[in-house]
C-alpha cells in the first residue's frame, strides 16, 4: 500500500544494475542503492552545483606531501605494505618494470628416456605415484656405492662378512733365483663388526688368507735348500678397537690385536733346509685415555705386545728352535693435537718402548734386548672430501743391550692420501717405516720403508680397474747388505651385482740386492670371484 505524504504522490522505486558487483568503499555504489529514486521528486536534474569560493581560501588539487599515503615510501623512506584487493575482486597484475621480471616461459618438455616407456613390470597405483591426490614422491639420493656390501644387523651391530676363492699360476713362489713355477689357490675370508650406538663404540676388524701351492720344491742337487719344500703360507689380521664416552670430552681407548703370519719369501731370515715356513703370532693390547680442552686434543696410550715363533722343522727330520726371535715388547705412546682450521689438525707424536727377549743370547752369541722409540710431527686433513689424508716426517731410534750391536736409526716417514680427482676416478698415496728383527749376526735390525701408489677408474659403475706400483727399501744396518723391491700389479673388477664380484689380477714382483745370487722376479696371474654380504 502507498502512503502520499505532504501531498506528494509516490514514485516507482527500482534495484540497481549493480548492485552486486563490489567496489571500494561498500557492497553497493550511493547511485544504486536500493531505495535509490528513478528520478528526482522535484523533477529538476540530479546534478548538484558546485559550492561557492568567495570568502574562501583557494585549494588545489594536489595536496602538499605526506606520510599519510597508501603506496610508494612514506616521508621516513619506509616501503609500504602493497593495497590488498577488495574482497572478491579481480587481482592486479604487476606491470613489468625496475624491480619486476617477466614471467618466464617454462622450457618445452624434455624427451622421456627409452626406459619410461620400455615394457616394465606393473606396479600399485600407491607405489607407482599415480595416486589421485597424492603427493609426489621424494626423489631418493643416488647411492656412492651401489655394489657395495650391505651387511645384516645383528642387535645394534652392523655385521659385514665376505670371502674371495682365487686361483692362478706363479712362476716363482720361493723366490729361487732360477725361476721354479707353480699353480696356486687362496682363499681369503674377512669379516666386519661395527656398533650401531649414539655413544661409545666397538669395532671388530678381522681379515685372513690362505695361499697353497700345488707343486712341492725339494733340493734338485741334493743339497740344503734356502726355499722350504712347501711353500703354503697363511696369513691373518685381526683388531678390535673400543671406545668408551665417560663425558663428551673424555673418551677411555682400548684394542686387542693379532697378528700371523710367515717371514716373506726369500728373506735371509730364513733357515736353510726348511720342510715349511714357521708361523710366528703377535698378539698385543692397547689401553690409553682422550682428553679434548676446546680445539686442544691429548691421547696417552700403552702397549704391550708379545711374539712368538714355531720351531722349525728341517728335511732331516730334526727340529731346531725359534726362541731366541720371541720377545716381549712394553711401551707408550704420547700425542698432542689442534684444530688448527676446519680440515686441518697439526700433531706431535713421541712413542717409547723395550724389547725383552726370551733368551738373552741369540743363536749367533748376540745379546738382543733393546730399547728405542721414535718422535714425528704432521698433520691431518680434509678438504671438501676430495683430498683426505695424513703426513708425518720424524726420527726413529734404537739402543742394544750388547755392545757389538750398533744403534739402529733413520728418518721416519708416514702418510696416507686419498684424492678423489673425479667421480670415477682416485687416486691413493700409502706409506710406512719401521724396524724390524733380524738373525743375520752382527746386523742390528732392519728398516724398513715403504711407498705405494695406486689409482682406481670405474669405467662403469660395475667395472673398475686398478693400477698399482709398490716400491720398498730394506736397509740391514750394521751390515752392507741393502735389498730393494719393486711391485707393478693392475687388477680388473667385474661386479655382477651387491653379492658378486669377479676379479682379476697380473703382478710384477721383483728383489734386487747388493748381495750375490740375491735377485729374484716372479709373475704372478690370478683369477677369482669374491661373495660379500
Amino acid at each position: 500500500m502507498l502512503i502520499a505524504v505532504d501531498g506528494v504522490g509516490a514514485h516507482a522505486q527500482a534495484p540497481g544494475g549493480n548492485l552486486l558487483n563490489p567496489t571500494p568503499g561498500g557492497f553497493a555504489a550511493p547511485q544504486d542503492l536500493p531505495l535509490q529514486l528513478t528520478s528526482q521528486a522535484d523533477g529538476s536534474s540530479g546534478t548538484d552545483l558546485a559550492p561557492s569560493r568567495i570568502g574562501k581560501i583557494p585549494t588545489y588539487g594536489t595536496p602538499a606531501a605526506s606520510g599519510a599515503s597508501d603506496d610508494g615510501y612514506d616521508s621516513l623512506n619506509r616501503k609500504r605494505k602493497k593495497p590488498k584487493p577488495y574482497p572478491g575482486a579481480p587481482k592486479l597484475k604487476g606491470s613489468i618494470g625496475p624491480g619486476n621480471s617477466a614471467t618466464s616461459v617454462p622450457p618445452p618438455p624434455r624427451p622421456l628416456p627409452p626406459s619410461a616407456t620400455a615394457n616394465k613390470t606393473p606396479l600399485a597405483p600407491a607405489l607407482a605415484g599415480t595416486v589421485p591426490g597424492q603427493p609426489p614422491r621424494r626423489r631418493l639420493k643416488p647411492d656412492d656405492d651401489p655394489f657395495g656390501a650391505v651387511g645384516d644387523y645383528v642387535g645394534s651391530f652392523l655385521v659385514k662378512s665376505a670371502v674371495e676363492l682365487n686361483g692362478g699360476y706363479d712362476t716363482n713362489p720361493g723366490r729361487f733365483t732360477t725361476p721354479r713355477g707353480s699353480a696356486f689357490y687362496m682363499i681369503a675370508p674377512e669379516l666386519l663388526v661395527a656398533s650401531q650406538w649414539s655413544r661409545h663404540s666397538l669395532i671388530a676388524d678381522l681379515r685372513g688368507s690362505f695361499t697353497g701351492y700345488g707343486n712341492e720344491f725339494p733340493s734338485l742337487d741334493g743339497s740344503v735348500s734356502p726355499v722350504p719344500v712347501n711353500v703354503d703360507r697363511p696369513d691373518f689380521t685381526g683388531k678390535v678397537a673400543g671406545r668408551f664416552d665417560v663425558s663428551r670430552d673424555t673418551h677411555l681407548l682400548s684394542e686387542l690385536r693379532l697378528r700371523v703370519g710367515t717371514d716373506n719369501p726369500g728373506s735371509p731370515n730364513i733357515q736353510a733346509g726348511l720342510i715349511k715356513y714357521p708361523l710366528y703370532a703377535t698378539t698385543g693390547t692397547l689401553l690409553g685415555v682422550e682428553q679434548n680442552f676446546n680445539r686442544l686434543q691429548f691421547t696417552v696410550s700403552g702397549t704391550a705386545d708379545h711374539t712368538a715363533y714355531q720351531n722349525s722343522q728341517l728335511t732331516d727330520g730334526t727340529s731346531t728352535t725359534n726362541d731366541d726371535r720371541n720377545f716381549n715388547q712394553f711401551g707408550g705412546i704420547g700425542r698432542v693435537s689442534y684444530d688448527l682450521l676446519p680440515g686441518v689438525k697439526p700433531f706431535g707424536e713421541i712413542e717409547g718402548d723395550t724389547r725383552v727377549h726370551q733368551t738373552p743370547v741369540d743363536r749367533n752369541g748376540y745379546q738382543r734386548n733393546s730399547s728405542g722409540g721414535y718422535a714425528k710431527a704432521g698433520t691431518t686433513f680434509e678438504f671438501s672430501r676430495l683430498l683426505i689424508g695424513e703426513l708425518s716426517v720424524g726420527y726413529a731410534m734404537r739402543n742394544y743391550q750388547d755392545p757389538r750391536l750398533e744403534s739402529l736409526a733413520g728418518l721416519l716417514t708416514s702418510g696416507s692420501l686419498v684424492w678423489t680427482m673425479t667421480p670415477l676416478t682416485t687416486v691413493k698415496f700409502l706409506s710406512t717405516t719401521s724396524i724390524d728383527e733380524t738373525t743375520l749376526p752382527g746386523t742390528s735390525g732392519v728398516l724398513t720403508r715403504t711407498y705405494t701408489a695406486e689409482v682406481d677408474h670405474d669405467f662403469r659403475r660395475w667395472l673398475t680397474a686398478i693400477g698399482r706400483f709398490t716400491y720398498g727399501t730394506l736397509d740391514y744396518q750394521g751390515d752392507s747388505r741393502r735389498d730393494q723391491t719393486y711391485s707393478l700389479s693392475a687388477d680388473l673388477i667385474y661386479k655382477l651385482n651387491r653379492t658378486f664380484w669377479i676379479k682379476g689380477q697380473v703382478r710384477r714382483d721383483w728383489l734386487e740386492s747388493n748381495q750375490p745370487n740375491s735377485n729374484t722376479a716372479s709373475t704372478v696371474v690370478m683369477l677369482g670371484v669374491r661373495v660379500q654380504n
